[in-house]
């Protein structure tokens, strides 16, 4: 019993901690709280799934019970051998048949939802749909909407109750754009486009706070795990005035509001900083995350909380928070001195299309 004890505790320990862990976790970055047409459908297939398997790991459990009870050795004795099914017509065609119906129990709604999920045709039909180009780097996400001409990156901007259409490609090395409460992942790759659509459901989206949380799935590089992106689901009257912004901003030539902003924007300019990063949303640059609406984001690098400490600290040493990028060594970091991240930062932070 003693030589037990430490196995049953440390049993116990990894139970209660697996428990503990289930619970942790940002909002709807689980595909077991789905928040739109395709995670339900995909949860409810998840569930028929795990049902049938309950079902029949309790009917096998149950008959190996009785097995076990009725036919144990101090009942029927040392030389009792019970009745031998094998070659039971009845039984094996029992057995066999109940197989197949659950499969086709489970294959019908799978197939269905394949096909429907695979239907794409609205992108090239619908002159109205809404679609997005996605392209993954090593971290980051740039979302392109062709119908307007508008780029941006790192959180992307989305009508509610309506299908959005996404072509997906990767820039390096493959990715998977995933959004957990969205639906299920997809792959980008370098070779080819992979199209999907998904819907984001408004009150999944109110009680997720407005955000959902986005990610890549693939293992791609010493990053990987920090790669990733907002998504800002909004009613489509909203949508719509943000993306007329958008269009209004490609127009338009941004100017600092102070001082402090001025001297960011010199720096921005002199540092080399304009020539990777985008600040004009009809502008696409594939070495760097557009910037063109970088104050209205809720996010810096993805990962941190958007305010001006966790922006300086990005500027003044990326490769601490985010090992692998490409911004590491591409600009004077090091010399920069608390007053020019000030001034950059309040510059960064000026680019803003909501007032």
């Amino acid at each position: 019993m003693k030589k037990w004890l430490p196995k049953v505790r440390l049993l116990t320990l990894f139970s209660f901690m697996a428990l503990l862990l289930a619970g942790c976790g940002e909002p709807f970055v689980s595909a077991l709280s789905p928040a739109g047409e395709v995670a339900k459908m995909q949860f409810d297939l998840m569930i028929l799934a795990t049902l049938i398997m309950v079902i029949v790991i309790a009917v096998v459990t149950i008959i190996f019970i009785i097995a076990l009870v009725k036919f144990r050795r101090s009942k029927v004795g040392e030389d009792k051998i019970p009745k031998q099914v094998e070659g039971n017509h009845t039984l094996e065609i029992i057995w066999t048949t109940i197989p197949i119906l659950l499969l086709l129990i489970l294959a019908i709604p799978t197939v269905s939802a394949t096909f429907k999920l695979a239907d794409v045709k609205a992108m090239e039909q619908d002159k109205d749909a809404v679609v997005v180009n996605v392209t993954a780097n090593l971290y980051w996400w740039e979302f392109e909407y062709p119908g307007q001409g508008v780029v941006t990156a790192q959180e992307l901007v989305v009508p509610m109750d309506e299908k959005v259409y996404f072509n997906l490609i990767a820039a390096d090395v493959k990715h998977s754009f995933w959004i957990p409460a969205a639906g299920g992942k997809m792959d980008t790759n370098t070779d080819n486009v992979n199209k999907f659509w998904l819907e984001f459901d408004s009150e999944s989206t109110e009680e997720a706070g407005g955000l959902l949380y986005g990610k890549c799935a693939e293992l791609c590089g010493p990053s990987h795990a920090l790669m990733d992106f907002k998504v800002k689901p909004v009613p489509r009257a909203e949508f719509d005035q943000w993306m007329d912004k958008m269009v209004a901003a490609k127009d338009a030539e941004h100017v600092p509001a102070n001082d402090v902003a001025k001297a960011g924007e010199e720096l921005f300019t002199s540092n080399g900083c304009i020539s990777c990063h985008a600040i004009n949303p009809g502008e696409k640059r594939p070495t760097a995350p557009s910037l063109a609406n970088f104050g209205d984001r809720s996010s810096i690098a993805g990962k941190l909380e958007f305010n001006k400490d966790n922006l300086k600290d990005w500027l003044k040493d990326p490769e601490s928070i985010k090992p692998g990028n490409n911004m590491t060594g591409t600009y004077d970091n090091k010399g920069l001195s608390d007053q020019d991240l000030d001034a950059l930062a309040e510059y960064l932070m000026g680019l803003k299309i909501e007032e």
